[in-house]
């Protein structure tokens, strides 16, 4: 039985992926022949199917940016940006998308520890500072006990002070770790995908007009309540919108 049901899931898994792959080729030929919305149906098919790779979200960012979509191009962008953080194409297109928004949003200065902070924590996920520190752990116990049983003090100064040395690398990738999964834990972003949206300093329409937000702007979700979400931009300034003027990546 359980064999018969390894075999069906396998199978019908092949005929999900066979489908995708129909799909996505549908849709690059509905692209080449510029029926743009038809591509965008074709590819959409797959998301709703539960799949979705950095080509497919880098393909829905191009047939919307041809249709000037301007946030679902962003949005899609964004998402085939975090599948493939290093890809220059996706970073190029999402560049010519953004020059297209009407927002030109200048984000607050970074000191220097946060300009350090972000280059150290961008090495690694929080899994892999995680990962490091219990290798680190397992260094540090194998270089102290073998400090600790070596005769001869120049072996043992070499092998103390390297486990000390090891003892500060995994510290730090524990605070890392810690740090980093807190920082993704609290990351929301989202992509206004109303033409205007006007945050308010109150989640209720009776709410003052803080400031008007247009469609592809970035912006990062602080709370909920009801219908409304607070959202904060780049340079700092934070209000209520209606949840339905974005979209979260």
């Amino acid at each position: 039985m359980k064999r018969t049901i390894f075999i069906l899931l396998v199978l019908f898994t092949a005929t999900g992926w066979g489908q995708s792959d129909a799909l996505f080729e549908q849709g690059k030929e509905h692209y080449k022949n510029a029926k743009y919305q038809e591509a965008i149906n074709s590819w959409e098919k797959i998301l709703d199917n539960g799949q979705h790779s950095a080509s497919l979200y880098f393909n829905l960012g191009n047939a919307n940016y041809k249709l000037n979509k301007v946030g679902p191009s962003i949005f899609f962008y964004e998402k085939a940006l975090q599948l493939a953080p290093n890809d220059s194409d996706i970073k190029t297109n999402l560049k010519f998308a953004e020059n297209a928004r009407i927002d030109a949003i200048e984000p607050l200065p970074k000191t220097v520890f946060s300009k350090w902070y972000n280059a150290v924590a961008g090495l690694l996920h929080f899994d892999g500072w995680a990962i490091l520190a219990v290798a680190g752990t397992i260094l540090f116990v194998v270089f102290f006990l073998t400090y600790w049983f070596t005769v001869g003090e120049t072996k043992k100064r070499v092998f103390f002070s390297t486990s000390i040395l090891i003892l500060l690398v995994m510290l730090g990738s524990v605070a890392m770790a810690f740090q980093t999964y807190g920082d993704y834990q609290s990351d929301r972003p989202a992509i206004v995908f109303a033409e205007s949206s006007e945050a308010r300093a109150e989640p209720n329409m009776g709410g003052e007009v803080a400031f008007v937000l247009h469609e592809g702007t970035k912006v990062q979700i602080l709370a909920e309540e009801a219908s409304w979400i607070r959202i904060r931009l780049a340079n700092g300034k934070d209000g209520w919108i209606p949840q339905n003027d974005v979209k979260q990546l």
